[in-house]
């Protein structure tokens, strides 16, 4: 197993050791963050989590890193969805930026170092666009100004395409009949009438889509950083025009170090779209299910692989997640309750952790391999639970705290359950009746229980109590 971090970079298609990084000089990582027109899916969901995990994992590591995301808040998107809606682009962006902020929080999405709306950087993106001019690779029309994809031959190095084939791509890349070559694409779009509007050396006008990234990440990082990531929806065109616009005004190469792409996700095998019903925002997830059942779910499959979305997956996830929960919690219970102690099974228990966590890293380390990191503690619970009422203190406290440890350097939460004063009485009561041999009293008083949601065993340490 790696003993330090590699990544795989799209880019070379090998896997690449991390940039050296210090206190003083933190590893610098760049994620593409939402264009605000909607509500977010939980495909933006998987890659936000992802690289939350990825930070938390990198920082238990001990390597510091500075996580820069930006939030595209003007696009024609956010015009569009306007129109539609009969709002202002700024009402629109700034109600689904609010949203989107709220939707991070809720899933514990907590490691990145600084948001960077777009509309709070034009002085950099007018600059950018003006030195890209200057050195001949923008030319202007009546609607904007345009990268000359000629002056360019890298592009579609990312992704592996020819520059014949690259100019096929034309996803958001804007249409114009002013355009010297298809694939050509705005950096600076003049405005029409009731779009946002910037007065600037330009023109009166706002950002393209892709110039807004290169400027806000120059501005932080300069012209070149250590990892960039996102989904791999966005390597081609986007990530091809920000190398092509970076790498053309700054003239120093590579770009990036390291290029990271989540795979995408689909719902039952196909793509996600509000024509078919599959559209699954955040907000839809969590009226149903918690927030450590889709990172679970993004985790326990590999960042780069394709992730289908069933019910029937997510019922299991959910399942899982209430396994985990129960077992930290029977151990929690025998911690405080058990009269076993000994020294010897402590340290054993010490040294099993410490195995533990080394193959745990070991996984993270080789091209963060989660589902691997997350099996090795699936395999430990499933040796540990069978044991569980035969536990020291000292054993059960190692395990808890050992196991806990590393599922919190993925950003799970473990949360801590609060069992009802009625539920609490009910059982106290049984334990009454048992005590005096009340079966049929014992038996109807756990009926009880169990109507309330909530499920009993009898242990050696007495009666545990757990949500069902």
């Amino acid at each position: 197993m790696a003993t330090s971090p590699e990544l795989f970079d799209t880019l070379t298609q090998k896997l690449q050791p991390l940039p050296a990084s210090s206190a003083k000089n933190p590893l610098r990582l760049f994620v593409c963050g939402p264009t605000v027109y909607n509500y977010l899916h939980i495909g933006n969901g998987r890659t936000y989590l992802v690289f939350d995990s990825f930070v938390k994992y990198l920082r238990a590591s001990g390597i510091d890193v500075f996580y820069l995301q930006n939030i595209t808040n003007v696009d024609d998107k956010i015009i569009i969805q306007a129109e539609r809606s009969k709002e202002t682009p700024e009402a629109i962006a700034k109600k689904y930026e609010e949203a989107y902020l709220k939707n991070m929080k809720e899933l514990g999405v907590t490691a990145v170092t600084k948001y960077a709306p777009a509309t709070e950087f034009i002085p950099q993106i007018v600059d950018q666009v003006e030195r890209l001019l200057e050195k001949g690779h923008v030319y202007k029309t009546d609607d904007g100004y345009y990268f000359d994809l000629a002056t360019f031959p890298d592009y579609g190095k990312l992704a592996h395409r020819t520059i014949s084939q690259a100019e096929d791509g034309v996803t958001r890349i804007d249409e114009s009949v002013k355009k010297k070559n298809r694939g050509d694409f705005c950096v600076w779009k003049f405005s029409k009438p009731g779009e946002p509007i910037w007065k600037t050396r330009l023109g009166d006008g706002r950002p393209g889509w892709h110039i807004e990234d290169t400027a806000i990440s120059e501005h932080f990082f300069g012209p070149q950083y250590d990892i960039h990531g996102a989904g791999v929806d966005l390597k081609f065109p986007h990530h091809e025009a920000e190398i092509a616009q970076e790498e053309s005004v700054s003239g120093k190469k590579p770009f990036v170090t390291i290029w990271m792409h989540v795979g995408s996700l689909t719902v039952s095998g196909k793509k996600m779209s509000k024509s078919l019903g599959n559209f699954i925002t955040i907000n839809d997830f969590l009226a149903k299910h918690s927030a450590e059942v889709l990172r679970l779910m993004s985790l326990s499959n590999h960042y780069r692989s394709p992730l289908d979305y069933t019910e029937e997956a997510v019922q299991a996830y959910e399942q899982s997640w209430k396994n985990i929960i129960e077992f930290v919690e029977k151990l929690q219970f025998a911690e405080k309750h058990s009269k076993l102690v000994s020294e010897k099974d402590i340290s054993e228990s010490e040294k099993e952790m410490a195995d533990l966590k080394e193959r745990f890293f070991g996984h993270l380390h080789r091209d963060f391999g989660t589902p691997q990191a997350l099996a090795e503690i699936f395999s430990c619970m499933s040796s540990v639970q069978p044991n569980t009422w035969k536990l020291s203190k000292g054993e059960a406290k190692t395990y808890r705290q050992g196991i806990g440890e590393l599922y919190g350097t993925l950003g799970f939460t473990l949360p801590k359950q609060t069992i009802p004063a009625k539920v609490t009485a009910l059982v106290k009561d049984r334990e009454a009746a048992r005590k005096h041999q009340q079966f049929v009293q014992s038996d109807e008083l756990r009926k009880q229980i169990n109507g309330l949601g909530y499920n009993l065993d009898d242990t050696p340490f007495g009666p545990f109590v757990r949500p069902r």
